[in-house]
């Protein structure tokens, strides 16, 4: 195993991934992690890291945090995922990913263990991040929770601050099938005395976030009960507004621990997001003539607003290319996409991806119209040689068909 290719195949298939398989690559303790970090002489307590959970808003609030700590100067370390194209998205310093040669030198040295332990893609992937980030020296982390948070590879941190977008129901067959159950997961990376900031709650998950951080002796703070903020940034969709402002208290909180970040810092951060970490795939505009966008919205919760924002588009006619994965709930989802458009239905080639005829079948119970293709990029190829430039084209449903258009 030479290449980083061949490096990938092995990770991907020698190993259950969730992205790929869904339910059976899901762990139910931090074990693996534990010892893994062990063997790698506990890499992740060699810098300060924060840790970013939530249904939806992770990824975007993770990378406006990096940025504006970098803007003030520090060598910042961002673990997310998925990726969209390169694996290497997932663990980047200072917006650069992790090199090729990196990757292939961690399987090649731990192999022998990953295979013994039986590690699954992300907790190998997490523990390469945590090591990648105290070779590089790092000054602090921005670590984004992969599914959930109390048995999440990453919560054996203990960060400067923990932080919370929000709850939606997604991955209820992991999580719980109510919000208590879904926000009594996410708040398991509550520390003891580290504070903890909440995007946005309703009454039940209140609750929830109380009762635990009244056990950890944890300040909670609710970005909520500011104003919604009205500053620059460049990632364009209407619902960053709400992750703006969980930034914000964050950085607030880093400011009371005596980092340095002033008001330059903080909006050149938050103006440059795309620029300093390469973000993508949230409102991203990729053409303006027809005008082609896309997101990475998949579940009620955030495709309600995807959905609300294009509709305040102006366009003669909208073409909506869509393709989703297997475990999701349709009848949450289908409701919220506009009746009037044109569906390029079509199914992400990945082994969970919904098939495309499915999709369509289910689709017209909602009233939503439109042609079965073989592939996302024939969907995609179709929308734009049928839309005219006054069109609007819309990619989305999955992160996944969204990957293959970028």
């Amino acid at each position: 195993m030479n290449s980083y290719q061949e490096t990938l195949d092995w990770m991907f298939q020698q190993l259950p991934m969730y992205q790929r398989q869904g339910k059976t690559a899901f762990k139910k303790d931090l074990t693996n992690i534990l010892k893994f970090s062990e063997r790698l002489e506990n890499p992740h307590q060699h810098y300060k890291t924060i840790h970013v959970g939530g249904t939806n808003g992770k990824g975007s609030t993770s990378h406006m945090l990096a940025s504006i700590l970098q803007e003030a100067g520090y060598k910042v370390g961002l673990y997310t995922s998925p990726h969209l194209k390169d694996y290497r998205e997932r663990i980047k310093v200072d917006g650069s990913m992790v090199s090729e040669h990196f990757v292939v030198k961690f399987i090649q040295q731990h192999q022998a263990f990953l295979e013994a332990q039986q590690l699954s893609f992300f907790e190998m992937s997490v523990a390469m991040a945590f090591q990648y980030f105290s070779k590089e020296q790092v000054d602090i982390a921005i670590i984004e929770v992969g599914l959930g948070g109390r048995l999440d590879s990453t919560n054996i941190i203990t960060p400067e601050v923990s932080v919370i977008t929000n709850i939606g129901l997604d991955h209820t067959q992991f999580l719980g099938n109510t919000y208590q159950e879904i926000a009594f997961e996410k708040a398991g990376i509550i520390k003891p005395n580290v504070p903890v900031v909440i995007g946005t709650t309703i009454a039940s998950t209140k609750t929830v976030f109380e009762k635990k951080v009244a056990s950890m002796h944890s300040a909670i703070i609710y970005a909520e009960e500011s104003a919604l903020p009205t500053i620059d940034c460049d990632l364009k969709g209407n619902y960053q507004v709400y992750n703006i402002r969980t930034v914000l208290k964050t950085v607030e909180v880093l400011i009371s621990q005596g980092w340095q970040l002033k008001n330059e810092s903080i909006s050149s951060g938050l103006k440059h997001v795309v620029k300093n970490t390469g973000l993508r795939g949230r409102w991203d505009i990729l053409n303006n003539s027809p005008k082609i966008i896309c997101d990475t919205a998949h579940n009620q919760e955030g495709l309600k607003f995807v959905m609300e924002q294009l509709q305040h588009e102006s366009f003669q006619k909208l073409h909506i290319v869509l393709g989703v994965v297997n475990d999701k709930d349709l009848s949450s989802i289908l409701p919220l996409f506009p009746k009037q458009a044109s569906y390029y239905f079509c199914s992400p080639n990945i082994p969970r991806g919904l098939a495309a005829e499915e999709l369509k079948n289910i689709s017209e119970k909602f009233q939503l119209n439109g042609k079965v293709y073989s592939s996302v990029k024939k969907a995609y190829s179709a929308a734009n040689e049928l839309s005219k430039n006054e069109d609007l084209i819309f990619v989305g449903g999955s992160t996944f068909t969204v990957a293959e258009i970028i």
